[in-house]
């Protein structure tokens, strides 16, 4: 096969691509399988982490054979990271996807860089750079944007406003979900702590779907399946292995620039898929949101690679 032949950086820039396009289609396939179905936010998501269990379960005990003992602190570490992330996170982005466009979600989603440089500034003492002042201003006058333009759009502004609360309250999950795995990801290593902070994720939203929903709630329409199925693989599982490997070979900030696609690939598959208008202030305001993003990144991508990176920043993947 050709890849065989590339070099170390051709291939992880190759795997980055992927991982950005794998986490931005995650917004699509809740977007199809909304629209199969009156499916509710709780369901769909079980189905997605239920489906990506298995595959997280064999990673970790194939990464677990050789690895040494966990901690009782890096179990704690997990818990409150898997509680944060791909359930905290995700549960409050779904419940967003029923009111907005895809679009406007992944722009919101994406702000979570920023997020993570105020909770910095804010939370453990860290000073505002000149550099971050620009990027925080830029990415939220591309939200601003976006957000008018599915404002314009929209015959009632009311589901546009608690949708775009919930993503934002997403942002802020994956934000601190993000500012502690880099602190798990020297203690546990990138795919283990990936694979076993999935799983407090899945057993977290199952032990939710068994407090709050029927078990009959399970019984869905065919494309609903499918549509989780392809979320739990291609934009869950696959990304998370992809973009762990396109770390070891570029390292974290060069990855971080290759996810800024994500974005601009979700508003063109909300178009091409889900039929979502696009105007040119959403086009300028992703504009701004990545120019944002950038100027955050830009620093960091000037600096070596620390070993070990945390594999999902810049994904916005939850």
């Amino acid at each position: 096969m050709p890849w065989k032949t590339w070099s170390a950086e051709r291939l992880g820039i190759a795997l980055a691509v992927l991982a950005a396009f794998g986490f931005s289609f995650k917004a699509i396939f809740v977007k199809l399988a909304y629209a199969a179905a009156p499916v509710d936010a709780v369901t769909l998501l079980t189905l997605r982490m239920t489906f990506a269990l298995p595959v997280m379960l064999w990673a970790s005990l194939w990464l677990c054979r050789a690895a040494p003992p966990l901690q009782r602190r890096d179990w704690g570490l997990l818990l409150a990271l898997g509680l944060l992330g791909y359930y905290g996170a995700s549960i409050l982005d779904f419940i967003g996807l029923q009111y907005i466009s895809a679009g406007l979600e992944r722009l919101i989603l994406f702000v979570y860089p920023t997020i993570t440089v105020l909770i910095g500034v804010f939370a453990l003492g860290k000073h505002l750079e000149r550099r971050q002042v620009g990027a925080l201003l830029l990415s939220y006058a591309g939200i601003g944007l976006a957000f008018a333009h599915d404002l314009q759009v929209a015959s009632d502004i009311r589901p546009v406003l608690i949708g775009a609360a919930f993503v934002f309250g997403s942002a802020l999950s994956y934000a601190l979900y993000s500012v502690g795995a880099e602190i798990a990801i020297h203690r546990i290593g990138t795919i283990r702590f990936a694979a076993l902070a999935l799983i407090v994720s899945a057993i977290a939203t199952q032990l939710h779907f068994v407090l709050t929903q029927p078990f009959s709630a399970l019984i869905q329409p065919l494309p609903v399946y499918v549509h989780a199925a392809a979320m739990a693989i291609f934009s869950t599982v696959l990304p998370v292995f992809w973009l762990a490997a396109a770390v070891q070979r570029i390292g974290a900030a060069r990855a971080v620039l290759i996810g800024t696609l994500g974005p601009i690939l979700t508003i063109v598959f909300a178009w091409l898929l889900l039929a979502e208008p696009v105007s040119f202030l959403q086009l300028l305001g992703a504009g701004l949101v990545l120019g944002g993003v950038l100027l955050v990144a830009r620093r960091s991508s000037l600096r070596p690679a620390r070993p070990g990176r945390h594999a999902q920043d810049g994904s916005a993947g939850n």
